[in-house]
């Protein structure tokens, strides 16, 4: 059989062999708690917010559910009291990388406030190195940004800390950052990031500055057939209009 029942907060879910816990809470409207879990960009398991308790065979074990394929019929609880405190000491961590950032007060309100007094808070930054940016850039296969230093002096950045070469300034890095601590700005048809600006172009339709110079030449490179300058809302509605005009 290639399907297995997960009993997840007494109720009862099927799922295929090897999903992952995660999706399958939330295919049937259980939420779990993460922030850097995106179905994009699988397998980093960094904040480990989102960890469960398992049972199998009646023993019981803290997973990471975002990373934890299903492969036998199991229970699982995602809000015991040990989970729970367990999320309110990973939470205090998070909060003393970035003591300021709404996100994590969002989820602080939520799972419960911790013990901070022994941590020194960090004020002033917003990055909790989940690695999703970085992530985000090599699959698009820039890798324009990387981590650099080590211990508490590790950081996301540029090579040397200047403008790359090879950043695109297609935003995919601020866009997947689950704490905004990555900034872009537009404004006059520029875009500015990662100390660096790009010329935006316009959409042929609608006529919305959407892509940038070097994002709309990388994809284009990319492809065997030069795409369309037409922003992806405008996509979807000739595409949808077309469709009607097929059906009819």
């Amino acid at each position: 059989m290639n399907t297995v029942t997960v009993i997840i907060n007494g109720k009862e879910c099927m799922a295929e062999k090897g999903e992952f816990l995660i999706d399958i809470a939330k295919r049937n409207g259980i939420t779990i708690p993460h922030l850097c879990h995106l179905e994009s960009l699988r397998g980093l398991a960094t904040c480990r917010i989102c960890i469960v308790e398992a049972i199998e065979n009646g023993k019981k074990r803290v997973v990471t559910s975002c990373i934890f394929p299903v492969m036998r019929d199991m229970a699982v609880e995602t809000n015991t009291e040990d989970i729970k405190r367990m999320r309110r000491t990973l939470l205090s961590l998070l909060k003393a990388e970035a003591p300021e950032n709404e996100m994590i007060e969002s989820m602080i309100e939520d799972c419960g406030a911790g013990d901070y007094s022994r941590f020194e808070m960090d004020y002033g930054n917003d990055c909790i190195m989940c690695g999703l940016c970085v992530k985000a850039c090599e699959e698009l296969g820039c890798n324009a940004i990387s981590t650099i230093n080590r211990g508490t002096i590790k950081k996301v950045a540029a090579p040397y800390e200047e403008p790359s070469v090879e950043c695109i300034g297609c935003g995919s890095c601020a866009y997947v950052c689950p704490t905004g601590c990555i900034k872009m700005e537009e404004g006059s048809g520029i875009r500015k990031i990662w100390g660096k600006e790009f010329k935006l172009l316009k959409c042929g339709e609608c006529g919305r500055y959407f892509i940038t110079k070097e994002q709309y030449e990388y994809v284009n490179k990319k492809l065997d057939i030069p795409e369309e300058l037409i922003c992806e809302n405008c996509k979807k509605r000739l595409t949808a209009k077309k469709m009607m005009e097929i059906k009819n």
